[in-house]
């Protein structure tokens, strides 16, 4: 076969599979936007998924399940039949699941839970049904004493040194959320020191102790955040809340060259916090017209 028709063989072979790929895959948006599935009120329920699509989302994050006085959680995901079932539905509906999140830890320390380390792999194990790629582990449930050097704060890092070895060994991302500052998260990320270790970076952290996101965002920088909670505490859906200015966070993620998922967890009318659908399809469609537009 001469150069040219090889040539033309080659161009028309790249151009089949160009057209044979999904568009979705082509054409992702720098932004995508995912909600949470416990906050819907659909927990590891078959529903969350018809209920992510309801409301325009592009991904759903699912948690683990609920973690109690278990001495694991309650996790519908080791069962072959629950993982033919969530992957068949969320696939046929064009949902993704960005990430699993471990949010029994909001209650419980992770410091206090010997078999920690199997959770993690439950959880991780769970991650290869689903297609995620990142684990949400808040660290609100341990208090604040592993905050300062001493016992607490060193095992703290020691186990997620441990867990981080264990996440980048199946090729995951542990999120953690701190409650902490970028200096402090900064320090605490080079003493970890585990590429299996980034941040669930929440907006609402930086609000609530008064200092600016944005600020706090260019600290930080691109490669240490993981995945973005974009929510506050509860008061008024995103669209009429003064308290922060998503249009600029977005010029600042633009900036830091930053892709990834924003997640909707909280921001939730205190008036009417039980109406899902209201809250959840406002809060995603605003984030939508900031971030998947060019207004």
């Amino acid at each position: 076969m001469g150069k040219s028709k090889l040539r033309k063989h080659l161009i028309l072979g790249v151009l089949a599979m160009l057209t044979a790929w999904p568009l979705g895959v082509l054409a992702q948006p720098k932004y995508r936007v995912a909600a949470c599935d416990w906050m819907m009120l659909k927990r590891q329920k078959i529903g969350e998924f018809q209920l992510a699509k309801d409301i325009h989302a592009d991904g759903v994050e699912v948690d683990i399940g609920p973690l109690g006085k278990r001495v694991l959680f309650e996790n519908k995901l080791r069962e072959p039949h629950f993982q033919q079932l969530f992957r068949r539905t969320a696939d046929s509906l064009g949902i993704v699941v960005p990430s699993m999140a471990m949010s029994g830890f909001f209650a419980q320390s992770f410091l206090a839970r010997e078999n920690y380390k199997e959770l993690v792999e439950d959880c991780l194990q769970s991650m290869d049904v689903m297609g995620a790629t990142i684990a949400f582990l808040p660290l609100g449930g341990s208090g604040d004493e592993w905050k300062q050097p001493g016992t607490a704060h060193d095992e703290m890092v020691r186990r997620l040194r441990e867990v981080g070895q264990m996440a980048s060994a199946h090729g995951k991302t542990i999120a953690i959320r701190t409650g902490l500052l970028a200096c402090a998260n900064i320090s605490l990320l080079k003493e970890i020191n585990s590429p299996g270790i980034k941040l669930y970076y929440n907006l609402q952290d930086a609000v609530d102790q008064k200092h600016d996101p944005c600020k706090e965002l260019k600290k930080l920088g691109r490669e240490r955040i993981a995945q973005i909670h974009a929510s506050l505490t509860d008061s008024v859906t995103l669209d009429k809340d003064p308290r922060i200015n998503l249009r600029r966070v977005k010029k600042t993620l633009d900036k830091m060259q930053w892709t990834g998922w924003l997640v909707v967890e909280r921001s939730r009318n205190a008036q009417d916090v039980r109406n899902v659908r209201g809250n959840f399809s406002t809060n995603v469609a605003y984030l939508k017209e900031i971030f998947q537009t060019n207004k």
